[in-house]
Parts: structure tokens; sequence; C-alpha cells
């Protein structure tokens, strides 16, 4: 049964590529491996694509109705207590995507620990190692699983912190498919695409 449309629970998915700001100490070891495998030009030509593609997010964000009731789920952000001064110094780095969360935050909106500290500290890490090798990103078997792992974690704690009645946003990496491990109450929104998309529940089938 349903959940009646009061009680409903939305979450806008949003999908998100990431800047330069938002590689911090990655970031030299991840140019360098890009223009390796990819060019001298193809650092330039995929921040001018990335740049194109916030000023489309940014245009839906400011079209969006906020209030206290809205949860603001982010890649990256680990469950810590420090969520809000971890966004501040990496708006204050330059993030588009942080300093997209800030004006959400200013105009109500309540920012939630979305990632598990563990698990991000091993991907850095396994990133960093890629990296430093001259390789463009993970090994597909490591990095899958990776992956899963982080989205099963922020799916849960979604579940958790988005009560009955509550709408959300969730920022999230282009390669994640956290919408696989949502309950089947969560109504899946993704305003990026031109279309709704079905979604698929953790047990495979539709909704």
């Amino acid at each position: 049964m349903s959940a009646p449309a009061e009680q409903a629970r939305v979450l806008h998915v949003v999908p998100i590529i990431h800047t330069e700001a938002d590689l911090g100490q990655l970031r030299d070891a991840v140019v360098r491996a890009t223009i390796g495998a990819q060019g001298p030009d193809a650092w330039l030509r995929k921040q001018t694509r990335v740049a194109e593609y916030w000023e489309r997010i940014e245009a839906w964000a400011q079209s969006l109705s906020v209030s206290a009731s809205l949860r603001l789920y982010q890649d990256g952000l680990p469950v810590c207590g420090r969520e809000r001064e971890i966004i501040a110094d990496l708006a204050r780095q330059g993030s588009r995507n942080h300093r997209l969360l800030e004006s959400l935050i200013a105009r109500g909106a309540e920012v939630v620990g979305t990632e598990s500290p563990e698990l991000l500290l091993e991907e850095y890490r396994a990133v960093k190692r890629a990296a430093e090798r001259g390789e463009p990103g993970l090994d597909p078997a490591l990095g899958d699983a990776l992956l899963e792992k982080r989205d099963r974690f922020i799916a849960d704690r979604i579940d958790r912190t988005l009560a009955p009645g509550l709408e959300g946003v969730l920022f999230i990496g282009m390669l994640h498919r956290v919408q696989r491990f949502l309950p089947a109450d969560v109504r899946v929104i993704e305003p990026m695409t031109a279309a709704p998309q079905p979604r698929t529940t953790s047990q495979g089938a539709q909704a």
C-alpha cells in the first residue's frame, strides 16, 4: 500500500560532476592522469563542460521551493557533526557545489551528514594510489564494490533521516546508483533528465 500523499517522502536526485575545487589534494594527480590518458587539452575541455552543467543545476535550485522541511544530502559529506564547517570551508575554496549548498541552507534547508567516513577514506586512498600510478580511475571491480557500499550507506542514511512528509535533495556523482537501495515509499524525482526514469528497488523490481 502506498503512503498517503501528505506523508510521502520525496527525493530529488541531482547527478553532479566534481569541479577542480572539489578534488582537494587529489587535484594535481587527477589532472596529470587525465592529460596523460586523453591529451593536453582534455582537462580544459572537461572543466568547460563542468561549468556549463553547474549553471543548469544552479538555475534549477533557484526555482526550488525551500523551507525548513527540505533536507540536503551531499556526495562526499561524512556523518561527523562538522558538516556545516566542511561545506563552508569547501565553498571558500571555490566549490560551486558547496556554494550552492550554502545558498540553500541560507534559504532555510537543513544539511544532513550523508556518507560513511570510513568508506570515504578507503576510496580516497585507492584513488590516490591509482592517480599516482598515472591511471585515470580505479580498477573497475574495486571501484564498483566501493560505490555499492557507499550507495547502500547513503540510501540507509536517507531512509533514517527523511521522515514522512519531508522532501530532500541528493547531490550525487554520476556513477552512483543510490536509487537501487532506497525504500519503495521514497518518491524519486530526477530534475536534470528530460523525463522521469523508472526506478529499480534493491529487490530488482521497477518502482
